[in-house]
């Protein structure tokens, strides 16, 4: 078991935040809306991804591993599980490791999804290791089959890693992986629809979608050209972001808005990744406007025992 004698305040600590790849900047990007002027750091294990396609036993040692990792590089203030499989995998070993560090973890978003629901159908899309845990089994228990709502579950095998391959800058690769996500979101709305189908006779179409890993909002545009513009579409980097800023005690209320506050300042923010350094940079171009000089190649091995 690891103690923290003392934890730094929220004005001096570093917020540590990790995920199997890129799919955590979403959450990254979402606590940068919420706690501006915070320090952030960012481990993509993008060596090792997807996690969704490995076992438990290996996610849970990974990333205690990476939290392990962290703590020694910067004394961190709370640590953000920006990845719904590790979530389920490894919360509760860390939070077992880590007793006085505040630890935040990511699910999805089934139960407001399922109080938006008006058709009494939802859909969620999620990896495979995320829809097998236990965890999943108890969120649709308590929010989904409490209110009498469907789920729809699919499985989104390879959609991670098509993400991630989408983020390699060397043009001669971006253009397939591009129609690869595109291409995989169509097969996976259509296999949602069928499952539904499969139940039998329905009053109503699906009306809420779920984005149960952290990298599919990085294909919103897709999911929004496969559905109908008044579903509701729900992911986890609001929510998280809310939960982290309470939790330190920063307040509850509303996120400010991004282009009310900037992108906020580079310094503040270190991104690290066990894969290719070029992909990060790009992702973190792309998606968080933050320049090359914040990324760093690190090297993490897996212990022998896996």
């Amino acid at each position: 078991m690891h103690s923290l004698d003392s934890l730094p305040t929220a004005a001096t600590g570093v917020i540590g935040v990790f995920d199997s790849g890129i799919g955590g900047l979403s959450i990254l990007q979402a606590l940068r809306q919420a706690l501006p002027g915070q320090r952030l750091l960012y481990l993509a294990d993008s060596a090792y991804a997807p996690y969704g396609e490995r076992g438990a036993y290996f996610v849970q040692q990974r990333s205690l591993q990476i939290a392990d990792f962290l703590q020694q590089r910067q004394m961190l203030q709370a640590l953000v599980v920006a990845c719904n499989t590790a979530t389920t995998a490894a919360i509760t070993h860390l939070r077992q490791a880590w007793p006085l560090l505040p630890i935040v973890g990511v699910e999805p978003a089934i139960k407001p999804a399922a109080q938006a629901s008006t058709s009494g159908h939802i859909a969620v899309l999620a990896t495979r290791g995320t829809l097998q845990s236990q965890r999943f089994a108890q969120l649709v228990q308590c929010h989904a089959q409490a209110l009498q709502v469907q789920v729809h579950a699919v499985a989104c095998d390879g959609l991670a890693a098509a993400i991630e391959a989408s983020t390699q800058p060397d043009h001669q690769h971006t253009a397939a992986p591009a129609q690869s996500v595109q291409a995989l979101c169509a097969q996976f709305v259509q296999a949602a629809h069928a499952h539904q189908g499969a139940q039998g006779p329905l009053e109503g179409q699906i009306d809420q979608w779920v984005l149960g890993c952290t990298h599919y909002i990085f294909a919103m545009p897709y999911w929004r050209q496969l559905l109908a513009p008044e579903v509701g579409i729900w992911d986890t980097g609001a929510a998280v972001a809310r939960q982290t800023r309470r939790i330190l005690g920063l307040g509850q209320g509303e996120l400010p808005e991004l282009s009310d506050m900037g992108q906020g300042a580079p310094q503040s923010v270190q991104l690290l990744t066990t894969g290719s350094l070029p992909a990060l940079q790009a992702a973190a171009q792309r998606w968080l406007q933050l320049p090359p000089e914040v990324c760093q190649a690190v090297t993490l091995p897996m212990p022998q025992k896996t």
